[in-house]
């Protein structure tokens, strides 16, 4: 996963970029749905609604406790206390109301009539408008030396209206086209001692509770988290009767559980709760679960379901499900998360590792019970099966025996569907400790119809002649054909611009570098031409300059960067382009306009042809000039969330190891 890649003005330009901030008119573009009134749509309304009421209510809290410690008035502090009681209580309420709206997973299922356990999707953050209009202007004015009013374009572009990217592909290229541009801005506005003054603000997914930084990282970060939550309701959307949905589904849950996995992995100290590191280990655990999930249903349409060894599959499958959501109940459970994650979640997660366990003994009887004895050819293989299959051996007669014994398979299997049994009645309690669960008509449905199915077998088995007493059925190995994968996001399969490409190429012109005032020479050709070697593109580098020639004596220095040639910008100019205007200049010369980093001024010729002498050699290094800049090259002292992520840096080319005699293989003498 590669930033996105730097391109020149010729090239293809992508036509804008994910509407995230910004005004309230504009027009939508694909992969938006602004004004679409859906069941979803309207959630995510409430949700923005009563993010702002919290942010409202904080916002008095914090001034009272305030007033509270301040004042020492006896009457006053009565009044700030009571004032305090009211607004936590109704924060209190407001975040009940949330945790409602969060719960309210059935807005976000398929609209099939076939009955699927639902699926536990994400809301997305919400943010605030941005105004960058002037902190760049400004920053332009000030780095760059251009005028600011001259990028209002490129700047109202890339503050594009803010929108709600619909649940589908383009509205996931919105979200990876958005990020891939805060690539650009971050390059070009975000030196690493100082800060733009701008703060980004998000409001937790689950909380509403609003936090702000001025890290760019932080909005990164939420960008992120909203694309593995865009991907989580594309997951839940899917119909996982069919196959093709159920493929979908996996895969959509799956990029959700990488670019979670992406986001603990490469960002620290979250300000908000929803990207802590223990919140996102809950929900790749999470995706990973419901990934599970998927797979067993996927083995349920394509095995056979009159045969043993499928049957065993099944039931080992299932008990895989039962074992991920086990795992995803106990994280929900610790101490950090436990009060943060809506109580339907957690309650759901408890549900579904139940009734899994159930279908899992439910598989198990029915291969032993529905399916016959196995023939000489098929005991070999079906016994080595069955060996892998339970945790522990069962009790009574060898294992061929129990195979190819009607009564033992009978018995064994009245045994895995009492447990069975028991355990569809406890996912169906639990299901009934919750209130918002207890609302939800599809699952009530798929827990007490599976609940009968066990029921109706266990009555088809059980004869009135049966005097021994049902034994306790072992627990089955959990094994899965489809090991979930964490997708990790493929942020260079979207292709963008870099909107500010006209400030010249990244390699010089970015945050990072500083460079003294552009100055302009005019240059005559002498007899032995202009007397400098360039090198490189984009822009031309002056590698050397021979003393007393003409370039030396107009005032060029060794290190210089060619941004114009008579007036023509060059900042993009390849080589070529370059020694073609230098060449087509007549006797009355030519005006050159050079830009120097600062740190790159070359040392005295004496100094520089000592330091050659004593290297023994004259030649130097063979370095790529325009380098991509490295992701988050530096820390800043104020940022909070930063980019925990190792680059590699792009060497700086030295030039103080270059003598005018020498020419590299790059260089060319003018």
């Amino acid at each position: 996963m590669m930033p996105p890649e730097e391109e020149s003005p010729d090239g293809d330009r992508d036509g804008g970029l994910v509407l995230l901030h910004g005004p309230k008119s504009g027009s939508a573009r694909k992969g938006c749905d602004p004004f679409a009134q859906t069941q979803r749509s309207k959630l995510q309304h409430r949700r923005a609604r009563i993010n702002q009421q919290i942010n409202k209510e904080m916002r008095m809290r914090a001034g009272a406790e305030n007033l509270f410690r301040a004042t020492s008035n006896h009457k006053v502090k009565e009044t700030v206390a009571l004032e305090l009681s009211y607004v936590n209580s109704n924060l209190q309420l407001l975040k009940e109301e949330l945790e409602e709206l969060n719960s309210s997973v059935d807005v976000y299922q398929n609209d099939s009539e076939s009955i699927s356990v639902p699926m536990i999707p994400l809301g997305l953050k919400e943010t605030k408008e941005l105004d960058l209009l002037v902190p760049l202007k400004d920053f332009i004015s000030e780095h760059y030396g251009e005028e600011g009013v001259l990028f209002e374009k490129e700047i109202k572009e890339f503050m594009e209206a803010m929108r709600t990217p619909s649940r589908n592909e383009a509205g996931l290229e919105l979200l990876m086209e958005y990020y891939n541009q805060l690539y650009f801005l971050d390059s070009r506005f975000f030196p690493p001692t100082k800060t733009l003054g701008v703060f980004f603000h998000w409001y937790d997914s689950l909380t509403g509770v609003p936090s702000h930084q001025r890290a760019l990282a932080f909005e990164k970060g939420s960008v992120l988290f909203n694309l593995g939550a865009l991907h989580t309701q594309i997951g839940a959307r899917q119909d996982r009767a069919s196959l093709p949905g159920l493929n979908q589904a996996i895969d959509a849950f799956q990029k959700a559980a990488g670019a979670f996995n992406y986001l603990k992995e490469n960002f620290s100290n979250a300000p908000s709760l929803d990207m802590s590191a223990a919140s996102l280990t809950m929900l790749v655990r999470l995706m990973v679960a419901q990934v599970q999930e998927c797979v067993f249903e996927k083995m349920t349409l394509l095995r056979a379901q009159n045969d043993f060894l499928a049957r065993l599959q099944l039931a080992q499958e299932a008990a895989r499900v039962e074992d991920v959501y086990c795992l995803v109940h106990q994280t929900m459970s610790q101490p950090h998360v436990k009060d943060y994650v809506p109580f339907s979640w957690t309650t759901m997660v408890h549900v579904k590792s139940e009734h899994f366990k159930a279908l899992s003994h439910y598989f198990a009887a029915i291969a032993l019970c529905d399916c016959p004895a196995p023939s000489d050819a098929e005991l070999l293989e079906q016994e080595k099966a069955f060996l892998q299959f339970h945790v522990t051996m069962p009790e009574g007669p060898s294992l061929r025996v129990l195979l190819q014994d009607p009564e033992e398979r009978r018995k064994l299997g009245k045994a895995h569907l009492k447990k069975a049994i028991m355990k569809h009645e406890e996912a169906m309690r639990i299901h009934g400790l919750c209130k918002i669960l207890r609302k939800m008509d599809i699952l009530q449905e798929v827990l007490s119809f599976a609940h009968k199915r066990s029921l109706s077998k266990y009555s088809e088995i059980d004869h009135e002649e049966d005097f021994f007493e049902t034994g306790e059925a072992p627990d089955i190995h959990p094994k899965t054909h489809q090991k979930p994968e964490i997708k990790s996001p493929n942020f260079s399969q979207v292709k963008v611009t870099d909107l500010f490409h006209r400030l010249g190429p990244l390699s010089v012109f970015s945050a990072k570098n500083k460079w003294y005032p552009a100055r302009r020479v005019h240059l005559m050709r002498g007899e032995n031409g202009f007397g400098f070697t360039l090198r490189g593109d984009s822009p031309v580098l002056i590698a050397g300059v021979i003393p007393g020639g003409c370039a030396a004596e107009a005032g060029l220095k060794e290190g210089d960067y060619i941004i114009s040639v008579n007036g023509k910008d060059c900042k993009w100019s390849k080589h070529a382009e370059v020694v073609q205007l230098l060449k087509s200049t007549g006797k009355e010369g030519v005006d050159i306009g050079v830009i120097t980093l600062q740190g790159s001024e070359c040392p005295k010729a004496v100094d520089r042809k000592a330091a050659v002498m004593s290297s023994g050699s004259g030649m130097p290094k063979s370095n790529k000039e325009n380098s991509r800049k490295s992701l988050m090259n530096s820390k800043s002292a104020s940022t909070l969330l930063v980019w925990g992520k190792k680059n590699k840096r792009s060497k700086k080319s030295t030039y103080s190891g270059v003598p005018f005699t020498a020419v590299g293989d790059n260089e060319a003498m003018y």
